[in-house]
């Protein structure tokens, strides 16, 4: 019979003065020292010097819908800028390849074309290839596209109205996405340069309504962008006070009361998570800061007082659990002799309750008395152990019959007929209870032995109904049913393509019939099965 030492949490320290740390229960060691990070403060009379400093707020990630905006012309000579030749505007195979990111991005939003016919209303093309914009009363000219037709033209500064069309729609997505407003301000800019520089085809009074509206958006973004900087200090403060507010409470709770061991690893988890929330959250005002650094740290430091006073009465009382455990040694030791097996077994059950429940010694001394106390009780149980194996080889011939019991019946499996099976498992479970007893190292592996026959059987009986149920036959005829209709059909489907001579018609009908007969020969199959 084995037992256990005492939890930890009754763990007292060695009784000299200056013990090792590493000599000590968890629960006992001194809190790791807090010091502020010297590199990451200012003077001494700054109040970071006594806090752990959070990390600067990092700015917010990069949208991963944000795409680079389409690059800006070339700067041209006041008269009108000319724009390359037909062959020109085709992009290189290098251009067309989508570029490398960093990071995944977000596909940029589908913008339908603006139809030529469309965008003639706001154009005048003159032979030799110029460009002129009508923006209501102003015209602009707008670049030159020489060696190309009035159409190719044209169509090439209309992509860059649509250019610019896609900007917007590009710049709405990455709000709703949640891109930093600072990119967004940018953004706007280089699309506020676009429209007011007028080097397109198209509606520009549109682009820069929409423009405007844009403005108007970005600028409610930002309010709510500050709005939710705003909840995250909050939501960082609450995590903060929590933390305090847990340290506190084991700071406050008295010695006696105190679950030493979870006390103590859960205070080291607080430091962890107040060192994590800084990371993670946003910065908060120094005041703020300091004052919940404060109210952490004397917290901390209260509660190790607390436990060092604890564990020093703890060695006052190491020589009186000398004392007691010494007693119930004596009185273990007395009944080591017994032979009234059950009596004394109970008896030393409660001599091990009054064990667990006597403080605890010194570790060394501690160990010590236990060796002592577990060898008395191992000389009773040990002569107990003797008079079992005595009793138990008088239930070896019981073993024997059971044995050729079960060899018996390992000859009826597998179970084809669960009616004789039935009957004749009942024959083998009547010779099993007549053959009595047998000794207690093997009843579990007899016992298993005997409910494997009986599984056996059970799943032999599942099969047989399974085979047999009416329902099941009814199911899988119906499927049979349905399939060779269906397989009629595209037998004939496969026909009027052979005769059209249509080949893909026959490969789709061909591919589809030979799914149908694969299915209906495994449903032939599974219906062959049922009787």
């Amino acid at each position: 019979m084995t037992h256990q030492h005492q939890s930890d949490d009754q763990q007292t320290p060695a009784a000299d003065e200056a013990p090792a740390a590493a000599a000590l229960p968890p629960e006992a060691r001194p809190l790791p020292e807090i010091l502020p990070d010297a590199s990451a403060h200012g003077s001494d009379e700054s109040a970071e010097d006594t806090a752990p400093t959070s990390q600067d707020e990092a700015a917010p990630a990069e949208d991963l819908a944000a795409a680079p905006a389409p690059a800006e012309e070339p700067a041209t000579a006041p008269s009108a800028p000319v724009a390359p030749s037909p062959a020109a505007l085709k992009p290189s195979p290098a251009q067309a390849r989508p570029a490398k990111a960093a990071a995944p991005v977000a596909p940029a939003p589908a913008v339908p074309p603006t139809p030529l016919e469309e965008a003639a209303a706001f154009a005048r093309v003159s032979e030799d290839g110029h460009v002129t914009l009508l923006d209501g009363e102003e015209e602009v000219a707008v670049g030159q596209v020489p060696d190309a037709t009035e159409q190719d033209a044209l169509a090439y500064f209309v992509r860059k109205y649509d250019d610019v069309r896609a900007q917007m729609a590009l710049f709405e997505q990455r709000i709703a996405a949640g891109a930093p407003s600072s990119e967004l301000g940018k953004a706007l800019g280089q699309m506020t340069a676009a429209v007011q520089e007028r080097h397109m085809v198209g509606d520009v009074a549109t682009l820069r309504t929409r423009l405007a509206a844009l403005e108007t958006l970005l600028g409610d973004y930002r309010i709510a962008e500050q709005e939710k900087r705003q909840a995250a200090q909050a939501e960082q403060r609450a995590a903060r006070e929590a933390i305090v507010a847990e340290a506190e409470q084991y700071a406050a709770t008295p010695a006696e009361r105190m679950p030493w061991k979870q006390a103590s690893h859960r205070m080291a988890e607080l430091f962890d998570e107040w060192k994590a929330a800084q990371k993670a959250g946003p910065r908060l005002s120094k005041s703020v800061e300091d004052g919940l650094w404060k109210r952490f740290r004397g917290a901390r430091t209260q509660f190790d007082k607390t436990r060092r006073a604890h564990f020093s009465q703890l060695d006052a009382k190491s020589a009186e659990a000398k004392q007691v455990k010494e007693r119930l040694i004596a009185r273990a030791e007395e009944l080591s002799s017994s032979t009234d097996w059950g009596v004394t077994a109970g008896k030393y059950r409660d001599l091990m309750d009054e064990w667990k429940r006597a403080p605890r010694a010194s570790r060394k001394e501690d160990d010590a008395l236990w060796a002592r106390f577990r060898a008395a009780q191992d000389v009773f149980f040990a002569a107990r152990k003797a008079e079992n194996a005595q009793i138990d080889q008088e239930f070896g011939e019981n073993l024997k019959v059971k044995e050729q019991i079960l060899a018996d019946g390992q000859k009826l499996l597998p179970f084809t007929d669960v009616k004789a099976g039935r009957r004749a498992l009942n024959e083998l479970r009547g010779r099993w209870e007549e053959a009595g007893k047998v000794p207690r190292g093997d009843i579990r592996r007899m016992e298993e032995g005997f409910r494997k026959l009986e599984d056996a059987l059970k799943q032999a009986e599942n099969e047989h109904w399974r085979r047999t149920d009416p329902e099941t036959k009814a199911r899988t005829n119906s499927a049979l049913t349905q399939l060779e209709e269906t397989i009629a059909g595209l037998e004939a489907d496969l026909e009027k393509a052979k005769a059209k001579g249509d080949q893909k018609a026959i490969a789709r009908a061909q591919d589809a019939l030979d799914a149908r007969l694969q299915w209906k020969s495994a449903l032939e199959a599974s219906a062959s099965e049922l009787r």
